[in-house]
């Protein structure tokens, strides 16, 4: 079944040398940014009151950055691994190059705008580098995303039974883990049926008019994203590459964390992640500045530890994180001729269906 298209920076209206400044926020995007930044303001304000700044610095100071570059390290195979990890659930339709800078400008944009539209944008920009249809490449993020929040509930549930005192954690796991298990199911479901609901579709439309604007071939490319789901080989092969991408995740943080903490255990770097994984999907400021902070300094304070140690490992870990992907994503709007600004307006723009 073909679904790919030819597609021209110029046609989509991003031309290769696009250098606009940003535009000013309209009122109404400050009135939607403003729950997540709230967030952010009091997470962080929870942080200041929890870790004495004296001691936060004392902490930075102390901490072993051969380790922490090592980290750094580990941050690059991470981002190779996923970038193979997504690519097998594309199917293999786009190179490994398109794909590992696709997921760092995607990272780059949840970095620095709000509206958490790294997701959209990655997919946006992969589909007209690679020639693949916007949906069909989104398709394959829901699942990609639906398998991490599985895994980090997942490794909440496997570690929680060994931290005192966090009874909470465990529920937390189990229903996040609920949900994305019901909607992995009802992806599956939708892969297995979608000729019955293209059909339906189509019955559908000619009722409501509004939805031939959506038209069936969006639909037809959306399923087949979903395809990888009732390829039993592919699939396994891509959940492989997700759990080593997970390992490579709990090595780096164990990396770290041993900076700060000499005499750290690996408990402490799987549970801490988990958290943060959970912890960074509320809404937030950019880059989840705060959030992610918290989610660690919270499941590490259960461990007894100093929550002043705490924030210094989190900042370490977070700002490794940000900057690796803030560069590589950087470096990938380049390549590409793009800018923050032109991606950032399509993807605010696009309505989940191209025209």
């Amino acid at each position: 079944m073909k679904f790919h298209r030819k597609h021209s920076w110029q046609s989509c209206g991003w031309r290769r040398t696009e250098i606009a400044a940003a535009p000013a926020p309209k009122p109404n995007n400050w009135k939607r940014i403003l729950p997540g930044l709230l967030i952010s303001l009091v997470a962080l304000a929870v942080l200041l009151y929890l870790a004495e700044p004296r001691r936060l610095l004392a902490a930075l100071k102390l901490a072993d950055y051969r380790l922490v570059l090592a980290g750094a390290g580990l941050m690059l195979i991470w981002l190779v691994v996923r970038s193979i990890y997504w690519r097998t659930l594309l199917q293999e339709k786009a190179t490994l190059t398109q794909v590992f800078f696709a997921i760092n400008e995607g990272y780059l944009l949840n970095n620095v705008l709000p509206f958490r539209l790294g997701e959209i944008g990655r997919a946006l920009i992969l589909s007209y580098k690679a020639n693949l249809s916007f949906l069909f490449v989104f398709s394959t993020i829901l699942i990609e995303r639906a398998l991490d929040v599985a895994i980090s509930a997942g490794l909440i549930l496997i570690t929680v039974p060994f931290v005192v005192g966090a009874s909470w954690a465990g529920e937390a796991a189990l229903i996040s883990g609920g949900i994305v298990l019901l909607g992995l199911g009802l992806l599956y479901l939708m892969a297995r049926n979608r000729n019955k609901l293209i059909t339906l579709f189509e019955k559908l439309s000619q009722r409501w008019t509004i939805l031939n604007k959506v038209g069936s071939h969006h639909l037809t490319a959306f399923f087949s994203g979903l395809e990888v789901l009732t390829d039993l080989r592919r699939f396994l092969r891509a959940i492989s590459w997700g759990l080593l991408n997970w390992v490579v995740a709990i090595v780096q943080y164990y990396v770290i964390l041993r900076a700060f903490f000499p005499e750290g255990k690996l408990l402490w770097a799987v549970f801490a992640l988990g958290a943060a994984a959970l912890g960074v999907a509320a809404p937030s400021s950019p880059g989840a500045v705060g959030v992610y902070e918290l989610a660690v300094v919270g499941a590490l304070s259960l461990l007894k530890v100093d929550p002043a140690e705490a924030l210094a490992f989190a900042l370490t870990a977070h700002l490794i994180q940000y900057l690796t992907t803030t560069i590589l994503g950087t470096i990938g709007l380049f390549r590409d001729g793009l800018s923050l600004t032109s991606v950032f307006q399509k993807a605010r723009s696009i309505p989940l269906i191209e025209s």
